[in-house]
């Protein structure tokens, strides 16, 4: 990527061969090595997905890593890429029948790579229905790499949520004010990969509930940074300061359907992020400035 090679040059498939090859102390190693990361910069409710597996036997190991580590939310991503050398028609089959039946039971979300080289409308439409049979929430990552169908097919589904929202039709962005799908906004990878920044202002004018997350992941977005994530939304992207740091954490409780993170409430449970800066501002205003003070994560400092 630092090279200029395009997003879709083989990323995915470097990151499962590299997954299928690790121990499970090696992945679960790295997996609290970022949440420590993330939390040490105030994030502290994190969900992660599978979807670098790609076998039943590998989602599943995932998914089972997630649910017995410390974050707060797993979601069931098989539907990231059909693998080299296999016949998309079955794996979508493998993917809503055996796989799903084998991860269900560790996670609480679905999520389908709705994209040109990956899903189409139908085969996702097919996997994001047999997740919702099995009780499963459902989330889409749509409308990044052009326009297509995932943003329509997250509203139709009463997706939780549509991840990048990159490239926007005026129809799409009526659909997400339409419906309580929330449009998770990526900017970090968008930079990483070269693309267009999403329309957030378009968006929020709309009327649409925005979210600001990072999308740490070794292909696209290797970031946990929020700061980072705000301060783009702000400079670049037509966010005040606000609306910036409402997506970055109501947003996106509001994508994970949770009312006891990402505000400070009676009930709330309590997670904070003090800020050694006299006003939130400071975090588009000096990007790329350590300014944590203090976190808690229900009401313990971390």
């Amino acid at each position: 990527r630092m090279a200029g090679h395009p997003y879709a040059a083989g990323g995915i498939s470097v990151t499962v061969n590299a997954t299928r090859d690790a121990s499970d102390e090696a992945l679960r190693t790295n997996l609290d090595r970022h949440r420590t990361e993330a939390l040490a910069q105030g994030t502290t409710c994190m969900e992660t997905k599978t979807g670098y597996g790609l076998t039943v036997a590998d989602e599943t190991r995932s998914a089972r890593l997630i649910a017995t580590s410390e974050i707060d939310e797993g979601t069931f991503l098989g539907a990231h890429l059909v693998p080299q050398g296999s016949d998309p028609d079955e794996y979508v089959r493998l993917v809503a029948g055996e796989m799903l039946d084998k991860v269900a039971p560790y996670i609480r979300w679905a999520d389908v790579f709705c994209e040109r080289g990956a899903f189409d409308a139908e085969q996702s439409r097919y996997i994001l229905q047999a997740a919702a049979a099995k009780g499963l929430g459902l989330r889409v990552h749509g409308n990044q790499l052009g326009h297509g169908p995932g943003v329509q097919l997250a509203c139709e589904l009463g997706a939780a949520s549509v991840d990048h929202c990159t490239y926007l039709s005026p129809d799409d962005i009526e659909a997400l004010s339409d419906c309580d799908t929330v449009a998770t906004l990526l900017p970090a990878t968008d930079l990483s990969t070269r693309q267009p920044l999403p329309d957030a202002r378009a968006l929020l004018d709309a009327g649409a509930t925005v979210a600001l997350a990072s999308n740490c992941n070794p292909g696209s977005s290797y970031t946990s940074s929020m700061a980072f994530v705000i301060a783009t939304a702000v400079l670049q992207m037509r966010m005040t300061v606000e609306e910036a740091v409402r997506a970055a954490t109501a947003g996106g409780a509001h994508a994970l359907r949770r009312t006891d993170v990402g505000t400070l409430a009676v009930g709330a449970r309590a997670d904070l992020h003090v800020l050694d800066a006299p006003s939130a501002t400071w975090l588009a205003y000096r990007p790329g400035m350590a300014l944590t003070h203090a976190v808690w994560r229900a009401g313990r400092r971390v």
